[in-house]
């Protein structure tokens, strides 16, 4: 049987911005724009997701259309006989499988949420009961376990139908739905009396701020934005050039996906900030922000039942078309490297998924004793650093270095691949940027990551996780050395 392929080229683009396309652009990328000087920022971010994003991603597709197999497999079909760039999949692997141990569970708060809006009971209510009820829900761990395997469920559900049956059929109706609720909420909230003051504070370039936060600090916060918002590292975008036919070149296509996930995250600062600021309320990060602020917000507004639960159904389809995404790539693992039919893999990976959840899920109940980073931390918070911390920066280092290796895959493979079919040519002139800049880019992101992290414990402590991150770092590079002086490939 040949491998599956995309039945249009909308469909593989609203697959792969699906994937890209997640929470963080929700509760993340409006609040450090406003903070960090509004339109200035904005134009920051971008000017690195030309710079870097796009690159990787072309990295990533390629070497998926080209090997035909997802990052489980991808590097052995495709490195040099003497090279043990294959030892990479470990990353891909564990990437994929970490990232839904804990993504799973903030899909299903999403859900219970957008039903818990459905049913009014956020309506009219005291702020202090939109926060007792999301603590409530932290500490019930029958619900937080429904959920969590709800969403598991649904899923798996869809990758059993396949590629084209599935998958693209299924992200497509989401995806469209996704933008149009966006829309109508980003247009409902800036015509709110009093959201003039948010669209500035959101907009309008703010260089005061900018020095205030230091300029260093606003660069490096847009260069990371720009890196981690396409879900890079980890083979999840990989799977979907694999299923990609030669009729286009993949600069383009990694540009419209670019273009939709950044469309989305701005959008999503145009439904929040607007909003915020209508009602007096200062923006806030994270999971207060969704799960305390807006119901507060929504309980005051007219209308705002139906706004609140459009707004959660929007974050619900944002984080299964991501989940759907990543739960493709642990089914293609278990084919590529078993050989299983897609049913058998189906089964196999939605049980150890749900298995995999548990400890998150459990952590802000039954196992909230464990706080590995210290007072007030969660099992969620180490298996969050192990992905966005380690796994997503690392993959992307080793997916750089071997298209642009003389040792890896090479250069001229790669831009030979990567300019296939009609569109947008990837330009052969940026080799040496792409074989040294980004890569130094990468190491810098990463090992600044650490140290912001660590930064405020104690000398030892702060020895000892750089030292874990130089070993982790080295694992790559040595991965890029040649074993042998065999040049044939296999």
């Amino acid at each position: 049987m040949g491998r599956e392929k995309f039945g249009s080229r909308i469909g593989f683009i609203l697959v792969s911005a699906g994937c890209a396309i997640g929470l963080g652009n929700v509760w993340k990328f409006p609040y450090i724009c406003g903070e960090y000087g509004g339109a200035a920022f904005i134009l920051i971010y971008l000017l690195f997701l030309v710079l870097l994003g796009i690159p990787v991603l072309v990295c990533e597709f390629t070497i998926g259309r080209a090997s035909r197999h997802s990052v489980a497999k991808s590097f052995e079909k495709l490195e040099p006989e003497g090279t043990a760039w294959h030892r990479l999949k470990i990353i891909g692997i564990a990437g994929c499988y970490m990232l839904m141990m804990f993504y799973t569970m903030v899909g299903g708060w999403m859900m219970y949420y957008c039903v818990k809006s459905i049913r009014g009971e956020f309506h009219q209510v005291l702020p202090g009961q939109i926060t007792d009820s999301f603590q409530q829900m932290l500490a019930n761990a029958p619900v937080m376990i429904f959920w969590t395997i709800l969403i598991c469920i649904i899923g798996f559900l869809v990758c059993l139908f396949g590629l084209q049956k599935g998958i693209e059929k299924i992200t497509k109706i989401m995806m469209a739905a996704l933008l149009l609720i966006m829309v109508i909420l980003a247009v409902h909230s800036v015509f709110l009396e009093g959201a003039t003051e948010g669209i500035r504070f959101y907009l309008v370039p703010d260089f005061g701020k900018m020095a205030e936060a230091g300029i260093g600090n606003v660069v490096f916060a847009a260069l990371s934005q720009a890196f981690f918002t396409l879900s890079l590292g980890v083979g999840a975008m990989l799977i979907f050039g694999s299923y990609l036919g030669n009729e286009r070149s993949l600069a383009g296509e990694a540009i419209s996906i670019t273009g939709l996930d950044t469309f989305v995250a701005l959008t999503a600062g145009f439904i929040i900030i607007p909003a915020c600021f209508a009602f007096g309320i200062e923006p806030g990060a994270g999971p207060s922000l969704v799960f305390i602020t807006l119901p507060n917000i929504f309980s005051q507004m007219a209308g705002g039942m139906v706004w609140g639960s459009l707004f959660f159904l929007f974050l619900t389809f944002a984080a299964l078309t991501t989940i759907i995404a990543v739960f493709e790539n642990i089914v293609s693992f278990d084919m590529d490297l078993f050989h299983w039919t897609r049913k058998k893999s189906v089964l196999v990976s939605a049980i150890l998924m749900i298995i995999l959840s548990m400890p998150c899920v459990l952590g802000f109940n039954l196992l909230s004793g464990i706080q590995p980073f210290g007072s007030g931390s969660n099992i969620m918070d180490l298996e969050d650093f192990i992905v966005s911390n380690n796994l997503l920066p690392l993959g992307s280092l080793g997916y750089v270095l071997f298209c642009t290796s003389k040792n890896g895959w090479g250069w001229e493979a790669f831009i030979k691949e990567a300019n296939k079919g009609e569109g947008l040519r990837f330009p052969k002139q940026l080799r040496n940027y792409m074989a040294y800049v980004i890569p130094i880019i990468i190491i810098v992101i990463y090992l600044k990551g650490y140290f912001d992290k660590f930064a405020k414990e104690a000398i030892l402590t702060q020895v000892i996780w750089m030292a874990v991150a130089i070993l982790l770092l080295v694992f790559v590079l040595f991965c890029a050395m040649p074993i042998n002086r065999k040049k044939n490939r296999k």
